[in-house]
This record gives structure tokens, C-alpha cells and sequence, in this order.
């Protein structure tokens, strides 16, 4: 499956999170280094769902960049 990732900068780190996955974060130093972590917070959350017998979120968010112009 995949799943939108939405990855955010502040001046001290950056931080990941999927829409269709509520309560899946990630933090980290850069940009690469979220995108790995995010990678094994979902496997992650998705083998907790598994565990209690819930269902697994369908990906269903999408994304766009929208110019300001």
C-alpha cells in the first residue's frame, strides 16, 4: 500500500505524519532521515492494528501543490 506523507521542516528538525493513519508520527534531523522513520512508524502502526484485530486504513488521502498566483 501506499499512503500520503505529509513532511514538515521547523528550524530544528522535521516531522512526518499520514493522513489516513491518525496518531502515526515521525520526527527526525532532516528530510531523508523522516522519510525512514515514517516508513517504520507505519509498518509499525500497521502491525499494532493487525494485533488488536482492528482494520487497516484504506490509503485514500491524496496530495496537490496549489500555486498562490
Amino acid at each position: 500500500m501506499r499512503y500520503a506523507v505529509v513532511i514538515e521542516r521547523t528550524p530544528n528538525n522535521c516531522s512526518a505524519y499520514v493522513p489516513d493513519l491518525p496518531g502515526c508520527v515521525a520526527t527526525a534531523a532532516t528530510v531523508a532521515e523522516v522519510e525512514a522513520e515514517i516508513r517504520a512508524a507505519i509498518r509499525f502502526h500497521i502491525e499494532g492494528l493487525k494485533e488488536d484485530g482492528l482494520p487497516i486504513p484504506a490509503p485514500s488521502a491524496t496530495f496537490a501543490y496549489v500555486d498562490t498566483d
